[in-house]
């Protein structure tokens, strides 16, 4: 089987390749001409050098004859400065993959989307929700769900063979960025308040093992939400602390404190041209209760969501111990 993967580099497109590796794929892995691709060389993968949002060198990078594109790639972005950026890489690349994906006529596409892509809801959110990220503020919902819809819109109209995959908040080892970045400001002190927010979380060992059933076992066209453990973003903060040995705040910050603190650091941020800690989109992602069920990707893919969240932190922990991080 041969396989095309974008954002392997990732935390989560290097556990995709390595468990299609262990699986006897062929992987050839795409990559940004800045990219430390050190961990990918050790794994043995073919490497193409190349940007998305331009769809001749597409053309020229992605091997004719694959069995599955998996893009992984994406941007999270929740800095204004960088709207125009995340469009590039949430929306045009997806519209410039999937015409590839038609013209060398792969036979399956694994889109990796978000959980974010649904917006934002009261309740337990499942496939059958209509999105709302449309009437949020934050370009990154917005961007998710519009990559989204380009996918489907190629299902329905072009007969595009693909599955969307929604993961939740991913948790686990060679993480660099996500929640290493929490582990770190724990462990140095620099950890101002805890937002309010609650979330699903999954492991990323078996967000990666859902893509490969992804194109074994699902459905064209189908959405399928990877969550996991549900917990107050507080508790995390507070499970962290204890791997740590660090002393954790027992309480949370108001929604509209941290939305104050994004607002001032993102008018600073266009003086100094630097990226905040806080924006008012992350005050906004960090105090909301997103939470999701995966009862269908547990019953038509054979998804795990039942690892804990000490488990999932723990991996992570130890990946950093390893790495020196920490």
């Amino acid at each position: 089987m041969k396989a095309f993967v974008t954002g392997g580099t990732g935390f989560l497109g290097f556990h995709v390749i390595k468990q299609l590796l262990a699986n006897n794929w062929q992987v050839t892995a795409m990559h940004r001409h800045n990219s430390n691709v050190a961990d990918l060389e050790k794994l043995g993968v073919t490497l193409v050098e190349g940007t998305l949002a331009d769809i001749n060198e597409l053309q020229k990078i992605v091997p004719d004859d694959l069995d599955a594109i998996f893009h992984i790639a994406g941007d999270t972005n929740m800095w204004a400065c960088n709207n125009e950026r995340q469009f590039q890489v949430n929306v045009i690349a997806t519209q410039n993959l999937v015409e590839v994906a038609l013209q060398k006529k792969v036979k399956r596409f694994i889109h990796t989307s978000s959980i974010s892509a649904y917006g934002f809801h009261t309740k337990t959110i499942t496939e059958d929700d209509k999105s709302t990220a449309m009437q949020s503020n934050i370009n990154y919902l917005k961007t998710k769900y519009s990559g989204e819809k380009i996918v489907k819109d190629a299902v329905h109209f072009r007969k595009l063979d693909a599955v969307i995959l929604n993961p939740c908040a991913i948790i686990g080892s060679h993480d660099k960025q996500n929640w290493s970045q929490l582990f770190t400001m724990i462990n140095n002190g620099d950890l101002p308040g805890v937002p309010s927010g609650e979330g699903s979380y999954c492991h990323v060992d078996e967000v990666a093992a859902a893509h490969i059933a992804a194109f074994e076992k699902g459905k064209i066209g189908e959405n399928y939400i990877l969550a996991g453990t549900d917990c107050a973003f507080l508790e995390v903060v507070t499970k962290i602390g204890k791997l740590l040995g660090k002393d954790t705040p027992n309480k949370t910050v108001p929604q509209w404190l941290l939305s104050m603190v994004g607002y001032t650091s993102y008018w600073l941020s266009l003086l100094t041209k630097k990226e905040p800690t806080m924006t008012p989109e992350k005050a906004i992602m960090v105090s909301k209760r997103v939470v999701a069920s995966s009862h269908k990707s547990v019953t038509e893919l054979g998804y795990v969501d039942n690892i804990s969240i000490d488990v999932m932190l723990e991996d992570c922990y130890l990946w950093m111990k390893s790495e020196q991080l920490i």
